[in-house]
């Protein structure tokens, strides 16, 4: 297990020195999918790069928070276009295979419900949770051009800011 996380290290390393800033945006759109990246292992990195010379703040800070916003925008029109009756049915049936269920999703609507846009917000800066607070945005028929889109790119910035400076 120590090699694949190791494998999975280097490969992440890799792909921020040799694509650089496109480089991050994807490693981030995986990131904030849940896929094997995780963004406390790009970003500090990618700091790294930063601090060494090698790449520019801003930048970087750009091509990572446009990652994040291409991870919420994945998530976000399938909750506005499925509608919530469909996406229980498929969380009922798949759902045992990302960890989610009926209660989870009862548990966000009514989040998202009493805290609006606040939750997305939020929702960027928690471990976790990240993106997926789009689905209940997009369930609600959140506007994207309005709260969505500004709460979801101050959440990204808030928390890309803190992993590259670390």
């Amino acid at each position: 297990m120590s090699d694949l996380l190791a494998h999975l290290a280097q490969w992440a390393a890799d792909v921020v020195y040799y694509f650089g800033y496109p480089g991050v945006a994807l490693l981030m759109v995986l990131s904030n999918l849940h896929l094997p990246i995780p963004s406390q292992l790009v970003l500090p990195f990618a700091g790294f790069l930063v601090g060494e010379g090698h790449f520019s703040f801003f930048p970087m800070l750009a091509a990572a928070t446009a990652g994040a916003l291409g991870a919420s925008l994945v998530l976000y029109f399938p909750g506005r276009l499925l509608g919530e009756e469909r996406l229980r049915r498929f969380v009922g049936r798949f759902g045992r295979f990302v960890l989610v269920d009926e209660s989870d999703l009862d548990k966000a609507g009514l989040l998202f419900e009493r805290h609006g846009g606040k939750a997305v917000l939020i929702g960027h800066l928690i471990p976790g949770v990240g993106a997926f607070v789009s689905i209940p945005a997009g369930l609600k028929r959140m506007p994207f051009w309005g709260l969505f889109f500004a709460y979801t790119v101050l959440g990204s910035v808030l928390w890309n800011v803190a992993f590259i400076a670390l």
